[in-house]
């Protein structure tokens, strides 16, 4: 008869359908200990790791935060800061320049400025890290919205100190505005850096905490199994042994709920099967080690276990991947001794020689970072657990290449930079603070406070005349004020520093230095350049005027009244053309020296542009006053200059006017004085004279002249007559010398005398050249093949580049030969640019033009030309062919002209020839041609047909 269960197995087995009452057993199981100790241990892993990664990226964050908008935020606040300094010069360039097209231009560049500003704000805004910076960045544009509009508004009449004065609030607004976004920027950026560092520094701590506890834990529990399970089984032993020997009633303890309580159970109960339950305990406890032990080859970290004996227990496949599959090394039973070998793969820490640490780390041969914790064993051994821990330290290089990167930014700030805190120790401090106030960096250590700093700069010579006590007074109430503050320190040796402070939420402040003075230097230069000649360093028109505005004010204050003197240089163009503008700017320079020496010191002289000058002479009772000051003025200026080697002979022409008699405003005065220039000059240059109210209308006759004669090309009032030119030797008409003359509608004929020289002024004589050579080589073409053309060729027209090509398709274009023109030139014009002029000379020769120079022997070197090009033809000046008759030497000069000619080649004309006894006297001194009204006035073209035949035909027998 069988057995029957015990109805606690039948209660047991009935609960065991239940998954709640499952797991309840498998708790109270070794199995299910050793499993819910590994999932412990598990999830403790897991969350350190977790939370160890999570904190790294929080500081990855941060640190990006700092660096890449941060630091951005600050470089296009700056760039900010430099657009508006660029619109301030430029609007200081604006307001001086005195052509529209210059003021455009420049109106242009602000707006361009404005726009880049905008952009850099927006940027520098979007990049920010906080809304403080983002609100800076808005009023820093509003404020600049604001001095742009302020700026708009100005009156172009104002002085510029007015309009600086108008711009001035403005202009410091946005500068503090861009202060405080560049300060806003620096201490989130800072406070960035902090938190991370402060984040690493606690994940690492924890990291470390949890590490220790994970692996307390793990030998507490092994601890904890170990003897839940020895004592049972020592019972179940002993038990057995007695049932083995045959005491079946020997005392058999009460076990728990698991399998040895069970098996004691079992024992009391089923005696005759002793020997099955055995076997089945051991295959349980094999079971139990089969996965303990693919729990520690399923662990992703390293693990050596080594007993007292210093052998190697067991040792998981991650420790082999680790030390490159070293399986004889780590083979149970291996000496922990022999892996300290120096070829050895395996880490020395599990030599006996560095048992005395604890934890460490090493680096693998293939670049990996293991961490190495140990811990002793109850039986005298130790576990080794290693930890691959690279991408930690990947990670930690980076952070440390990033704050090497944030101090390095710091420390090459162009700005100093101080960081307080709420005891006024100071707490950073880059290396520009110490380069401007000339300290040593190992002075400036952390800790120390802002009195003992101030006393190191008093120490380094900044403060001379100050002490760190009162340095102290002074800084003290601004910084307990705790608001953002912005001031100028000047320091030694005239340097001028920004200091600009801004209150932390920790009670502390940071500050920012900047050494200004420069720009402070650069500001009063473009104040001085905006008044003064760039060149002379006179005072410009913009200052003269205001000079003369004050003068005006205080005309009605006393009796006397000032005189405004406009200069002008005789000639100086010559001296540029000739010997450059290198030579022709000293000559200014030397000029504006001079012209100071003769004034006093209530006097202002004046440049207003090119070789012009002005002086306002002050308080004169009387105009002999100014006619004195003029004399001295021009006996000065005409004395010998010196330069580079050159001597050189200027005059200078003056007007003047009186106020309040000849006006009671800048622009009449000006105006007036200059009317009396050009009579000054029209009177033969090097005097002066003063202004008369006949000579404005003489001035505006001129003007309306001047009018007149740029239309009159256009409206075909000019026409072309020819005088004629009488070959001697073959008695008859040679040729023609064409002369342009003037058709007015309501003038009348205008003498060539009249509008020849306002043209030249002008600059009108080189189209009217033009047109004159094209027109006289178009009707020439008409002559008889023996008679040529003469036309006569300016200096202006000269400087023409395209003077060869118009020559040559004049004459092409009529079909006249080259050889029948002549081109009529002065000695003026070999004066002006003499081998430039003589290569020109020699390309029209080369074609065949002929080539003849007037008005011979009222130059300065006539036969030093004659020598230096072959001239064609001379032209005797009229003025000694009518002095012939005199017996004034003219006769003798004729006479030695005609036979310097003749030994040279070159044919002779006589101008001016108006009696027959001057013809008859010219032809026994051998000249070769004569002109003048004797033979004829300048005639229009269809009269020269009749003029020829009267004197080739008809007269040729009787002349």
């Amino acid at each position: 008869m069988g057995r029957q269960p015990l109805p606690a197995l039948q209660g047991l087995a009935r609960k065991r359908r239940s998954p709640l009452v499952m797991a309840v057993q498998m708790a109270q199981t070794i199995r299910g200990r050793i499993l819910i100790a590994f999932l412990a241990m598990s999830l403790i892993t897991a969350a350190l790791g977790g939370y160890a990664a999570l904190g790294i990226r929080r500081a990855g964050v941060l640190v990006t935060k700092t660096y890449d908008e941060s630091l951005m935020s600050i470089n296009y606040a700056r760039a900010a800061s430099a657009d508006f300094a660029a619109m301030q010069a430029t609007f200081a360039r604006r307001w001086s320049a005195t052509k529209p097209q210059t003021r455009t231009k420049l109106d242009q560049a602000i707006a361009d400025l404005e726009e880049n500003l905008a952009e850099d704000l927006q940027i520098a805004a979007e990049r920010s890290q906080s809304l403080r910076a983002a609100r800076a960045a808005a009023e820093v544009q509003n404020a600049a919205d604001a001095w742009s509009e302020a700026r708009r508004h100005l009156r172009d009449d104002i002085s510029l100190n007015a309009a600086w004065d108008a711009l001035d609030p403005y202009a410091q607004t946005v500068s503090q505005q861009i202060d405080l976004l560049v300060n806003y920027t620096a201490g989130d950026g800072f406070t960035y850096r902090q938190s991370a560092r402060k984040q690493v520094a606690v994940a690492t701590d924890l990291a470390f905490l949890g590490t220790a506890g994970a692996l307390f834990l793990s030998g507490l529990v092994a601890l904890l199994l170990s003897r839940r399970i020895t004592k049972p089984v020592a019972a179940a032993s002993s038990a057995a042994k007695r049932i083995a020997s045959g005491q079946l009633d020997a005392e058999i303890p009460i076990g728990g709920g698991d399998e040895l309580g069970a098996l004691l159970a079992a024992m009391r109960t089923m005696r005759d099967n002793i020997r099955s339950m055995m076997e089945r305990e051991v295959t349980q406890r094999r079971t139990a080690q089969v996965r303990l032990a693919d729990a520690l080859e399923s662990s992703r970290e390293g693990i050596v276990v080594v007993d007292s004996d210093h052998r190697i227990a067991l040792a998981n496949s991650q420790a082999n991947e680790f030390f490159g599959g070293a399986m004889a090394l780590l083979e149970p039973g291996t000496s922990a001794d022999a892996t300290a070998e120096p070829n050895n793969l395996v880490p020395s820490a599990l030599s006996l020689n560095n048992f005395s640490q604890a934890t460490g780390e090493i680096r693998l041969q293939d670049g990996r970072w293991l961490r190495v914790s140990r811990s002793a064993t109850q039986d005298g051994g130790f576990i080794a657990l290693f930890s691959d821990i690279s991408v930690s330290k990947e990670q930690e290089a980076k952070l440390k290449a990033t704050n090497l990167l944030l101090d390095a930014a710091l420390d090459n700030m162009s700005q100093g930079l101080c960081l307080y805190d709420a005891e006024h120790r100071l707490k950073v401090v880059n290396r520009r603070f110490c380069e401007i106030f000339h300290l040593s960096p190992s002075q400036l250590r952390p800790g120390i406070v802002f009195r003992d700093v101030l006393a190191l700069g008093v120490a380094a010579g900044n403060h001379p005349d100050e002490t760190a006590d009162e340095l102290y007074a002074q800084e003290f109430p601004l910084i307990s004020q705790r608001i953002a503050a912005t001031h100028f320190l000047e320091l030694s040796n005239n340097r001028v520093i920004l200091i600009s402070r801004q209150p932390t939420g920790d009670g502390g402040w940071v500050a920012t230095y900047e050494d200004v003075t420069e720009r402070r230097r650069a500001e009063e230069r473009i104040v001085f350049m905006a008044r003064h000649d760039v060149l002379t360093g006179l005072p410009n028109r913009v200052l003269f005027a205001e000079r003369i505005e004050t003068a005006i004010s205080q005309i009605g204050r006393n009796s006397s009244g000032f005189a405004v003197l406009n200069l002008d240089l005789d000639h100086f163009k010559q001296v540029n053309d000739t010997l450059g503008h290198p030579v022709g700017d000293e000559l200014l320079r030397s000029v504006a020296e001079r012209l100071k020496a003769c004034v006093r010191e209530v006097d202002t002289v004046s440049r207003l542009g090119g070789d012009e000058f002005a002086i306002l002479q002050s308080d004169i009772q009387k105009p002999e006053e100014a006619a004195l000051l003029a004399r001295r003025i021009v006996e000065v200026l005409s004395a010998p200059y010196e330069i580079d080697g050159h001597r050189l002979t200027i005059s200078v022409s003056i007007g003047i006017s009186i106020a309040p008699g000849d006006g009671t405003a800048y622009d009449k005065l000006l105006k007036n004085a200059d009317v009396a220039l050009y009579l000054a000059k029209a009177d033969g240059r090097a005097t002066w004279r003063f202004f008369e109210p006949e000579m404005d209308v003489r001035l505006q006759v001129r003007r309306a002249l001047e009018l007149d004669l740029r239309d009159a090309l256009g409206n075909g009032e000019f026409e072309v007559h020819y005088q004629p030119v009488f070959d001697l030797q073959e008695n008859r008409i040679g040729g023609f010398e064409a002369l342009l003359r003037w058709n007015h509608p309501t003038r009348g004929q205008v003498s060539p005398a009249e509008f020849i020289s306002l043209a030249e002024e002008i600059g009108l004589i080189v189209p009217l050249g033009e047109w004159v050579l094209r027109t006289a080589c178009a009707e020439a073409a008409t002559w008889p093949k023996y008679i040529k053309l003469a036309v006569n060729v300016s200096v202006a027209q000269f400087k023409n580049a395209h003077l060869f090509e118009i020559v040559t398709s004049s004459v092409r274009a009529s079909g006249l030969s080259p050889r029948r023109l002549e081109l009529e030139i002065t000695e003026s014009l070999l004066l002006a640019n003499n081998t430039a002029t003589l290569a020109k000379l020699h390309e029209l020769r080369d074609f065949g033009v002929r080539i003849a120079m007037d008005d011979f022997g009222t130059g300065y070197s006539s036969l030093n030309y004659l020598r230096s090009f072959p001239f064609d033809k001379i032209k005797i000046d009229q003025s000694f062919v009518s002095g012939m008759t005199n017996r004034d030497g003219s006769r003798a000069i004729v006479k030695a002209m005609t036979a310097m000619a003749s030994s040279l080649g070159i044919r002779a004309t006589a101008e001016g020839v108006e009696t027959q006894e001057q013809l008859a006297w010219l032809r026994a001194a051998g000249c070769d041609e004569a002109q003048g009204f004797l033979f004829s006035r300048a005639l229009p073209a269809a009269q020269l047909p009749g003029l020829i035949h009267q004197w080739n035909d008809q007269k040729r027998a009787a002349v």
